[in-house]
């Protein structure tokens, strides 16, 4: 049971194969054997899941039908869960247990989906390899020595190891994209609104968004279809009809115009994954699209925009995080001042502190104008270029990170060299636009994936090309040694 995809569990479920209590038991068994490899999960819900899984057998006894009705999924660990620890993988908020659901929690309840449990994830949201959690590294399924990517490495980790068929992911700056490059899985970030952030904890407001990893561009379809849509509890939500994502994957590819950035190809790409890319683009001739080179000529200063508004942001989220109200608090403070500046100093890990020291600086007097509003400057200036160029095509295509997966530790000294690894996939972040990535081949034994991003609200685009490519391919259908 656990090498069926989301789609085939849902065929499954109505066809009466098993029950949704069987197919949970057997994932919870699976996650209780393996898991300790991976440490993929931060809490594990066997009692809730058991319960969620009969009470969705007994709405299918009763006549119910639901793609995810009795399907099994679990969460990253940063979407506030009702009753459940809700820990942002961070020492500061172990213990708390959100006294409400994430709007995507509640949406994937309402549609009957079971959730085993929370994942491991960088410590709120910040970084690239998921070395950062309170709880320790995540391992990647594909080699236990390497990084499964981050932040949402947990998510990334537990699918590929075939632990639960889709989880739930966010996106800040490639944080489904790039694990799901290094899994060997499909994972797509959607338009900036798209998705409700209600409930999920922030770490920097204007680039955050939810979405799916899963192994297939069809499991990413049925998962996107429930969780998108307005919600007026979330003031960046877009009032703008969902598209049925799963009728768009079987749109024929005739006449697809794809793009090729010219900057992704210089230097800091292994030239092995650049040969991933451009079989991939044969691939999708063959299926009848046509292919010509672009330019986005202000992706050079992505990273350096990035890394100033994204920690900008964090210092101003982060300051609830204070002792007080909630979460970690510093035993015998001797004052206030003391219970502000050990709870945090305590609480929070080495890399949250550093982004919250730059975000700080960057805000402050005297350096807004040269650092925030320069950044937000260049930000506008790489939208620009890609509006420009969805003039002239349909999808840009990539590759979704310039290396594959390297080993645990291996960048912990050098927090740039880790942040150039996200200079494919945090231009759509800064531009707010839908981006998915998908598998594309091996290096060296390692996953490698390929990015695809779409003009504003195109989800349904990515998907189809997604999906007819692997209707072609088998790279998404092979799984990690021993899992």
């Amino acid at each position: 049971m656990h090498q069926l995809t989301l789609a085939e569990i849902a065929r499954s479920l109505a066809a009466k194969e098993f029950s949704a209590e069987e197919l949970t038991r057997t994932l919870l068994a699976r996650i209780h054997q393996l898991d300790p490899q991976l440490n993929s999960f931060i809490s594990i819900t066997d009692e809730p899941a058991i319960e969620q899984a009969r009470a969705a057998d007994a709405r299918r006894a009763a006549g119910e039908q639901g793609a995810l009705l009795g399907a099994p999924i679990a969460h990253k660990d940063l979407f506030c869960t009702e009753g459940v620890l809700t820990s942002c993988g961070s020492k500061i908020l172990d213990g708390f247990k959100a006294p409400y659901d994430a709007t995507v929690v509640a949406r994937l309840k309402d549609a009957g989906a079971v959730s085993l449990g929370k994942l491991n994830m960088d410590e709120f949201a910040m970084g690239s390899s998921n070395e950062s959690s309170h709880y320790g590294a995540v391992k990647n399924p594909w080699a236990l020595d390497r990084v499964p990517g981050g932040s949402s490495g947990g998510s990334a980790a537990a699918v590929a190891a075939r632990l639960v068929p889709a989880a739930t992911g966010t996106d800040t700056g490639g944080s489904i994209r790039q694990p799901a490059a290094f899994t060997n899985l499909t994972g797509i970030k959607p338009t900036y609104g798209r998705v409700s952030r209600w409930g999920m904890i922030a770490y920097a407001s204007s680039l955050d968004q939810g979405g799916p990893l899963a192994r297939t561009a069809e499991d990413c379809a049925l998962m996107l279809g429930a969780i998108a849509g307005f919600d007026p509890k979330d003031s960046t939500s877009v009032d703008q009809p969902v598209d049925d994502y799963l009728a768009g994957l079987n749109q024929p590819l005739t006449g697809l115009r794809i793009g090729l950035p010219k900057e992704y190809f210089g230097a800091g790409l292994d030239s092995r994954i650049a040969d991933a890319v451009l079989a991939v683009v044969e691939e999708l001739k063959k299926l009848g699209a046509s292919v010509k080179e672009i330019s986005l000529p202000n992706m050079q200063h992505a990273i350096p925009a990035y890394y100033v508004i994204a920690p900008a942001e964090a210092s101003s989220n982060l300051s609830r995080f204070d002792g007080v109200r909630f979460g970690y608090r510093c035993e015998n403070p001797q004052n206030l001042e003391d219970l502000y500046k050990r709870s945090r100093a305590e609480g929070f890990g080495a890399e949250v502190k550093r982004r919250i020291m730059v975000g700080t600086y960057a805000l402050s007097a005297g350096y807004y104008d040269a650092y925030y509003l320069k950044a937000q400057k260049i930000r506008r200036l790489i939208k620009n270029d890609f509006v420009s160029a969805f003039n002239d095509v349909d999808v840009i295509l990539g590759p979704t990170t310039p290396n594959p997966a390297w080993k645990l530790g291996e960048k912990n000294n050098d927090p740039v060299a880790q942040y150039l690894e996200d200079i494919y996939t945090i231009t759509a972040n800064l531009a707010g636009l839908p981006g998915l990535s998908m598998p594309a081949g091996f290096v060296d034994g390692l996953p490698v994936g390929v990015q695809l991003l779409a003009p504003y609200f195109q989800e349904s685009r990515l998907l189809n090309v997604a999906h007819q490519y692997q209707q072609a391919t088998d790279w998404h259908k092979q799984a990690p040694a021993g899992f």
